[in-house]
């Protein structure tokens, strides 16, 4: 049997993980020379992920406030990285005309 906390658990760690790859992404791919669009696209590809992983891992918590924690600390930043994406496509959007 799959025991529902602990993989809740694991899941909001792993709803974390996104947000880090989106950083280390972000200082790898920056300069002037920066292709911005699949910048966007990571960030916002990584970041629904990341929620997916985080809305799971609160669903799978089966309403512990501990474990729903876990999965509102890694929904708090993918929201965040993809509010950042949007502004930056919205910011290229408006540049081009």
């Amino acid at each position: 049997m799959v025991d529902n906390s602990k993989t809740g658990t694991i899941l909001g760690m792993l709803s974390i993980l996104p947000v880090l790859v989106s950083i280390i992404a972000f200082f790898i791919l920056r300069g002037p020379n920066a292709d911005v669009y699949l910048i966007i696209a990571i960030f916002g590809i990584l970041s629904i992920i990341g929620i997916v992983l985080a809305v799971i891992s609160a669903w799978m918590s089966k309403r512990r406030i501990s474990k729903l924690f876990i999965g509102l600390v890694g929904l708090t930043p993918n929201v965040a990285v993809l509010a950042a994406a949007y502004l930056l496509l919205l910011a290229m959007g408006i540049s081009e005309v």
